[in-house]
């Protein structure tokens, strides 16, 4: 999908990096998500207070209410990944709204993008359970008997693969289809207000997407913790 104006590919351009900015402009918009991210993190971080007040206050109760859902889910010992998976959250939400600013290209509506998430959250998956369990984790892929091995050993690496498939298309698919509608709808309405309720809708997908995501991340880290049966 070409769109008609990105305000960071003309910068790009600007500077004789266009044929960059044209192929990858989910790398140039992740790097735009990265820098709004590291400088909120860095300004909220200099107002924190022994005793909050304001906008603090907001984070706070939204931070602890994400932390609290998480660890429902995995039980205590789950908490120390709370900063993994907030991040992957937040990251993956701040993706998705950055779609909704007029010149702004949202990086999930890259398969790139979304396979980089998948492939990190799956991955660590994996060094969960062997932190959990060591070499005994390869029980997780073997079935409760051993004549059941050739059976159950590749039904379970096809899952742990789908698992990247339904991570990275998923979100890859409702977020290039947002911006598919966006376009088509500029596109035959201009400047108009035509396309204002799809992009409130789109507020509302970009959460939504960005909580399955966090919601299945934390389903995977759950089952590498537990001990296989």
């Amino acid at each position: 999908m070409e769109h008609p104006y990105l305000f960071f590919v003309k910068l790009f351009e600007a500077v004789g990096l266009g044929h960059f900015a044209h192929a990858y402009p989910h790398v140039i918009y992740s790097w735009v998500v990265m820098a709004i991210l590291i400088i909120s993190g860095a300004l909220a971080a200099k107002g924190i207070r022994m005793i909050p007040s304001g906008g603090q206050n907001f984070f706070e109760i939204l931070i602890t209410g994400i932390e609290d859902f998480m660890v429902d889910i995995t039980g205590e010992e789950g908490r120390w990944l709370f900063p993994i998976i907030a991040t992957v959250f937040i990251y993956i939400f701040t993706c998705n709204l950055i779609g909704l600013v007029p010149g702004f290209f949202p990086p999930t509506a890259s398969l790139n993008t979304t396979l980089s998430c998948a492939l990190t959250v799956v991955v660590f998956t994996h060094v969960i359970g062997i932190k959990y369990h060591g070499a005994k984790y390869i029980k997780h892929f073997m079935g409760p008997v051993w004549w059941m091995v050739p059976i159950i050993f590749p039904i379970e690496v096809i899952g742990h693969l789908a698992r990247i498939l339904s991570l990275s298309f998923r979100l890859f698919g409702n977020m290039m289809g947002h911006e598919l509608v966006l376009a088509i709808l500029f596109s035959l309405a201009g400047l108009f207000f035509a396309p204002l309720p799809i992009m409130g809708l789109g507020i509302f997908v970009a959460l939504v997407q960005a909580f399955v995501f966090f919601l299945l991340s934390i389903m995977y880290f759950t089952g590498a913790m537990e001990h296989a049966h």
